[in-house]
């Protein structure tokens, strides 16, 4: 399976950090958040990686470069301006091909990868994302989606929130136009006729998203020693 790192977003909450930097190339403990995914998605087996740019996007490439010290081969798609996720997603599907593949935000952190174990619908089609979620983060309370027997819905109890790691068939996206589209309204439009389907992930995980909460997992990997 092919993956997808979503990495063209302008980080404004992290300035001034992100002024120099694209967000993902932010450090951890020393080490560049993308790397941390590019090291997980090699120790599953993944071999092709497609990284969208915008914001300073060459530096993304200046530091990772073709992919090949992770055991990886990576492709790079930049956008002059972020397209939003679905829309860099569908710019980005010529490299992605024809099958399912994996999108990770480029600005969480996880402690691993879900199994990716794609189910007969995802693979025909039929079904068109499975969605991993986590709880609710004190930042987002109110959740995003609910979830019951595998399927997601807009509306419902308990919710959960998106983790930002999806697995998609291309066809979610060939109904779009280019240009700039995000990704919850693609997805609710689908939700209604059950092809949204996803599951709880109860590893840990960090919406990096401002400096007290890079804060918060520079302390915890450095308790870790990771």
């Amino acid at each position: 399976m092919k993956a997808m790192i979503l990495a063209a977003g302008r980080g404004e909450r992290l300035r001034p950090l992100t002024d120099t930097v694209p967000k993902p190339l932010v450090q951890a403990a020393g080490k560049p958040l993308i790397e941390y995914h590019l090291e997980k998605l090699a120790a599953i087996g993944v071999r092709e990686v497609i990284i969208n740019t915008a914001w300073l996007g060459h530096k993304l490439v200046e530091t990772l470069e073709d992919g090949s010290r992770f055991g990886l081969m990576i492709q790079y798609s930049h956008e002059d301006e972020a397209l939003e996720t679905a829309g860099g997603i569908l710019k980005a599907l010529p490299l992605l091909g024809d099958e399912p593949f994996l999108v990770i935000n480029g600005d969480i952190y996880i402690d691993a990868l879900p199994v990716l174990s794609p189910s007969p619908e995802l693979l025909s089609g039929e079904t068109l994302a499975h969605l991993y979620l986590v709880d609710n983060p004190p930042q987002h309370p109110q959740g995003d989606f609910a979830l019951e027997q595998g399927i997601l819905s807009a509306e419902g109890k308990p919710t959960f929130t998106f983790s930002g790691i999806g697995i998609y068939h291309p066809a979610l996206f060939r109904t779009l136009a280019p240009g700039r589209h995000a990704l919850g309204p693609l997805l609710r439009q689908h939700m209604n006729d059950g092809r949204i389907r996803g599951e709880h992930f109860d590893r840990y995980w960090c919406d990096v998203g401002t400096p007290e909460r890079l804060d918060a997992l520079n302390q915890r990997l450095m308790a870790l020693g990771v």
